[in-house]
């Protein structure tokens, strides 16, 4: 499934125009995404937690020429589904 299939789904599911619906997924990825970089994380309680996670710099390689490259430390978004999901899935 991809956002228009969502969007679409939305639009079905709930009675909303594919407008209005693409404007609610839309809002609520922005907001979930103002939220990581804010470096609050985002609880949906039974779905899951979206939180941001630190990496650490590191040394790697160069895999043409084997030179030693620096890599930078960095922040990722991170998933972790809740129990509720969990269950939905595995049934």
């Amino acid at each position: 499934m991809n956002k228009n299939d969502l969007v679409a789904e939305v639009a079905e599911t709930s009675g909303l125009t594919k407008a209005d619906a693409t404007k609610a997924v839309d809002c609520v990825l922005d907001i979930i995404t103002a939220s990581l970089k804010k470096g609050d994380e985002v609880r949906l309680v039974g779905f899951g937690t979206f939180a941001v996670a630190n990496r650490a710099a590191s040394e790697g390689r160069n895999p043409r020429t084997g030179e030693k490259i620096k890599i930078p430390s960095s922040k990722r978004p991170k998933f972790s589904a809740g129990k509720a999901l969990k269950d939905a899935i595995n049934r």
